[in-house]
């Protein structure tokens, strides 16, 4: 089981944060949540992985399906945070060409 907080960024971001391990019996509960954000009318997530302390593909598969999920809804999934392990991850699988990552939650997404 992992702890997942969502907050509010101004008028459409919500940021989804995940505190422990993301990993297959976790990962249902990420995608359920980012799931509930988007279909709730903010397409516009960061998931701030600064209290994520491991992920394996289950995790990455999550991240992807939300990926996907919100930018059919018109918006996008970016990363903030995530720590060495998860870098690693990323790079492995070149999912860090597809997400795109942040040092912090805030602001991620002026540029839109």
């Amino acid at each position: 089981m992992i702890d997942i907080a969502v907050t509010e960024q101004g008028t459409d971001v919500s940021v989804v944060t995940p505190s422990g391990r993301l990993n297959m019996v976790s990962a249902r509960q990420l995608t359920t949540v980012v799931t509930e954000v988007i279909d709730g009318g903010r397409a516009f997530v960061v998931v701030d992985l600064g209290s994520t302390e491991f992920m394996d593909s289950s995790g990455l598969g999550a991240l992807v399906s939300g990926l996907k999920r919100a930018r059919q809804a018109g918006g996008d999934l970016r990363l903030a945070r995530p720590n060495a392990q998860v870098k690693a991850v990323l790079e492995l699988t070149n999912l860090n060409r597809v997400l795109t990552v942040h040092d912090s939650p805030e602001g991620v997404f002026r540029d839109r």
